[in-house]
């Protein structure tokens, strides 16, 4: 049975909660084009708001973008639709990410919907408290039903990819080019609509066990001082079986999925992308006796406080009306 389109405020509603979500450097690099009935939104990719020396493939572009859609599912079904989505739906057009088909009916709660708006990254230490094996367990599911593999990493596993985050994060550090383009996201003052902005940035590890990206390091920004992190954290790989565009938005889909449960559930995140920028060292994070997935990045959770809200570009300016199909 067919229903009627989405409301203009709806879709107004609907795009905001898709872009609410996470992104590398909080770049947001997504558009979203509807029909003026509301029946139909496509999802799509905004490469000039890409990192092209960390990025050069477009992986992390399209892993957020995933992400966005993933919210874009949960409001429309938080609205009484079911979302129809057809991945990269146009061989001659790959900017256009994914259709969503709103005319279904969802009779169903979605309890998720009430976590986007309290989902952000988390940068400061997390309490010395391990997350229960129950509740990763139900993170795992999470991912497998958007058709990526979490595994939460034993310690002596956590510490080797741990290892090969600081040598990213050490060379990264020394790319005077890539730190300029690090540098071209930070937002020191307000008001600022996407980019990190300083009230957002966290400190190191004092003791050096969890490398957080150094975003503080860059002048005009001071570093704020550095704490004692958990001596033990939770770290995860998120995985796919390939590693082409469509296996990207799957992976950006259970990334969403993943972190929106866990908040529900009082847990916080920070995604770890360092060692999945050169080749090397995202090679070395796979566990071989695993199989042959393909790293697309590490998250690490844990309990501490919330993150703080980070800027957002308005629905004007991500939301397109359009009279027909493409």
């Amino acid at each position: 049975m067919s229903e009627p389109g989405l409301s203009t405020a709806h879709l107004h509603t609907l795009a905001a909660a898709a872009g609410a979500a996470p992104s590398l450097h909080n770049t947001q690099p997504w558009r979203f084009e509807v029909t003026a009935d509301g029946g139909t939104v496509w999802v799509r990719t905004d490469p000039s708001r890409a990192v092209a020396l960390i990025d050069p493939d477009g992986r992390a572009l399209h892993v957020s973008v995933g992400a966005a859609l993933f919210n874009l599912r949960v409001a429309a079904r938080h609205f009484g639709r079911e979302p129809v989505v057809r991945l990269l739906p146009y061989a001659g057009d790959p900017q256009t990410a994914a259709e969503v088909d709103l005319r279904s009916p969802y009779a169903g709660p979605e309890q998720l919907y009430a976590a986007i708006a309290e989902r952000h990254s988390s940068r400061v230490p997390f309490e010395d408290r391990p997350v229960p094996p129950a509740l990763l367990a139900e993170l795992v599911a999470a991912a497998a039903a958007e058709g990526a593999r979490l595994v939460p990493l034993a310690p002596a596993e956590a510490h080797r990819v741990l290892e090969l985050t600081v040598e990213a994060e050490r060379r990264s550090s020394a790319d005077l080019e890539r730190e300029a383009e690090t540098r071209r996201w930070l937002r020191p003052e307000r008001p600022a609509v996407d980019g990190i902005p300083t009230y957002a940035l966290g400190p190191q590890d004092h003791a050096a066990r969890v490398p957080m990206r150094a975003y503080s390091g860059h002048p005009p920004v001071a570093a704020p001082p550095s704490r004692v992190f958990e001596a033990f954290p939770q770290v995860c790989t998120l995985s796919t079986l390939a590693d082409r565009p469509a296996d990207w938005l799957r992976a950006g889909q259970a990334l969403e999925r993943v972190w929106l449960l866990a908040t529900l559930q009082g847990l916080r995140a920070t995604v770890l992308h360092q060692a999945v920028e050169w080749p090397d060292t995202r090679w070395g994070l796979r566990d071989p006796a695993a199989g042959p997935d393909c790293v697309q990045l590490l998250l690490r959770l844990g309990y501490g406080p919330a993150g703080p809200t980070t800027p957002r570009r308005p629905v004007a300016e991500i939301l397109t009306v359009t009279e027909g199909a493409r």
